[in-house]
């Protein structure tokens, strides 16, 4: 299969369905591209009674964290076709890819959907160097989202080493989404 934009490994992109964003990783494995997809999610609700996603690649640490706690505005979002499919794309994204679902396997917490890319584009080609900030944002919300689905709270250990990378790396951005980030989880940003 042709990877297209992704690369071998897990992509972080912000995944979209019909009016519904939550950041992903996209497991690129042997030319084939996968995603595990929690139930219960609005995410898997739609690749279940759609068949599409969207991988946004978007460089946005805030839409990271604001997605991963919280629906966005309709307007965010842009409708576009992949063929003959209507999908939806946000607003922002400096590249999308338009993919076909197919789910491969169905656990009590989790489906396995086999990816098909159908198209992609790329809006804004933007250099973008290694930024250890703003990975250690993507970190911290993936810790935080397993917080919330789990309640394991010594997760927070792993988000504060996060925390001092941003303070220590990133720029105005990466600072404003750690402070989101501390919000939704509802605990104190000092150490």
């Amino acid at each position: 299969m042709d990877l297209g934009l992704l690369r071998d490994g897990i992509n972080e992109v912000i995944a979209t369905t019909r009016q519904n964003a939550a950041p992903m990783g996209i497991i690129c494995r042997h030319g084939e591209a996968r995603m595990v997809v929690f139930r219960g999610s609005h995410t898997a609700a739609r690749i279940e009674e759609e068949g599409w996603v969207v991988a946004n690649f978007i460089f946005d640490p805030v839409l990271y964290v604001r997605t991963a706690f919280e629906d966005l505005p309709p307007d965010l979002f842009i409708s576009e076709r992949a063929g003959e499919l209507p999908v939806e794309r946000l607003a922002g994204a400096e590249a999308w890819a338009a993919y076909a679902t197919l789910i491969e396997r169905k656990t009590d917490e989790a489906l396995v959907v086999k990816l098909s890319l159908l198209r992609e584009e790329i809006v804004a080609p933007v250099m973008h160097p290694v930024n250890r900030g703003f990975n250690s944002i993507i970190e911290a919300t993936v810790h935080a989202t397993r917080v919330v689905r789990s309640g394991d709270e010594s997760l927070q250990q792993l988000i504060r080493h996060h925390a001092r990378l941003v303070h220590r790396c990133g720029g105005e951005r990466e600072l404003e989404a750690l402070g989101l980030l501390f919000g939704y989880l509802g605990i104190p940003e000092e150490p």
